[in-house]
């Protein structure tokens, strides 16, 4: 099933990709940014993005051009961008991080595009935004969330999700440390993926838990190889923990489960990092009955309640086919994408790069991922919601302005 890869280990391991070898970033010369546009201008805004549609990102580019395509739909069925028809033109990066620097230049330089969007993963994203920066274009990006990103400090970047990347877990520290002091996990345990992505997740949960008191009783980080996690789980179990973290993607989080379902060990509060958040995947592999309780973060996905998410999903399977859970979040987030430059134009009548920087580093930008606002650097300001298996299906548990149900605890004993 290619959905939600999103959150498995293929798309998110590279989120958190150090920065790139300066020769890819070789650039000659510099042009004035284009772009500029008012109501007046009725040529087609010509929107450029690279995508990983061939490669080890397909699966997810594929997603993202998606959620692009329908944003471009939508948009000029109601009359395009300030009465300019939309234009996007789509070129494979093939997932490498050479072509996506030769992908942008040429969008930007050669077809003069109006705007850039993003490509898929922190990988690409970095060497991309350079580019943009260089030719003064904004970066408005789905995909790349991971701590390189950001250490650049462009200002022309915005980073289309909650928060970066490796905070996905803050929310469901959050909820834990807002309990009353006798009602919050006394201990903790930790298993953790050997990926840049993953176990930062776990990592920043744990500083939070332990300089509140939560006392670490098992910490340990297994190599991405690692099929089998009996051994790990039977010594989380050992050591009889109130909480356990997941520093996990898919397959892994999966695996823990299983262990624990074999060793009857029902721990009172269980977070995976990814895995648990998949609406389709996470049943199929450990059985519904056994959802019951798992928590998980996420930043969309097919029961949000956010404004515009069931005309997005209506729109989306009106065009593409299947049912909601199958929706990747990539194309909400690429979707999303667009819905920003929707709204810069429409507060200020234009659509030129410099106005969308500008505009973007004021205010707070309502999307299908959330209300967003932006660092310096592009880093967003929020955080993800704190989803829970309840009565069979995920549900959003906190923050509590968005909750849909209250978080159950101690989690459900297992169904076997």
């Amino acid at each position: 099933m290619h959905l939600h890869k999103r959150r498995g280990l293929s798309r998110a391991r590279l989120w958190g990709v150090g920065v790139l070898a300066a020769s890819t970033l070789a650039l000659s010369g510099c042009a004035a940014a284009s772009g500029t546009s008012s109501a007046a201008n009725s040529a087609p805004l010509k929107i450029g993005i690279s995508l990983s549609l061939t490669g080890d990102f397909s699966s997810s580019g594929k997603a993202a051009q998606r959620g692009y395509q329908l944003w471009a739909e939508v948009a000029n069925k109601s009359g395009g961008i300030l009465g300019r028809k939309v234009q996007l033109d789509i070129v494979d990066d093939a997932s490498s991080p050479d072509q996506v620097v030769t992908n942008y230049t040429n969008l930007i330089t050669q077809t003069k595009v109006d705007i850039v969007f993003g490509p898929f993963s922190s990988l690409l994203t970095v060497p991309a935004s350079r580019v943009a920066s260089r030719y003064g274009y904004s970066f408005i990006e789905p995909a790349g969330g991971g701590p390189s990103v950001f250490d650049q400090k462009l200002n022309n970047l915005f980073f289309v999700q909650p928060a970066e990347s490796t905070r996905g877990g803050d929310v469901f520290a959050n909820y834990i440390l807002s309990l009353p002091a006798g009602q919050r996990p006394k201990t903790a345990a930790y298993a953790k993926l050997d990926d840049p992505f993953s176990a930062p997740i776990a990592d920043n949960i744990q500083k939070r838990f332990e300089a509140a008191g939560i006392k670490t009783v098992y910490d340990q980080t297994y190599p991405s190889e690692t099929a089998d996690m009996t051994p790990i789980v039977a010594g989380i179990a050992a050591a009889k923990p109130d909480v356990v973290i997941g520093g996990t993607q898919e397959g892994d989080a999966f695996a823990q489960i299983k262990a624990m379902i074999q060793l009857k060990f029902n721990p009172k509060w269980l977070y995976e990092a990814n895995g648990s958040n998949s609406p389709g995947d996470f049943p199929a592999a450990v059985s519904l009955a056994n959802t019951a309780g798992v928590f998980g973060s996420i930043d969309w996905y097919a029961d949000s309640t956010i404004s515009g998410s069931a005309k997005f999903i209506s729109d989306y399977i009106a065009k593409f086919g299947g049912d909601a859970n199958q929706i990747d979040p990539t194309s909400a987030e690429a979707y999303s994408a667009g819905m920003l430059l929707q709204e810069v134009a429409a507060k200020t009548g234009k659509v030129d790069n410099a106005t969308i920087i500008k505009t973007l580093h004021a205010g707070t930008w309502p999307t299908l991922v959330g209300n967003l606002s932006w660092d310096a650097t592009g880093k967003p300001k929020g955080e993800y919601l704190l989803v829970q298996w309840i009565n069979g299906k995920l549900q959003t548990v906190y923050p509590a302005k968005t909750a849909q149900a209250s978080p159950i605890a101690p989690k459900p004993n297992w169904a076997g």
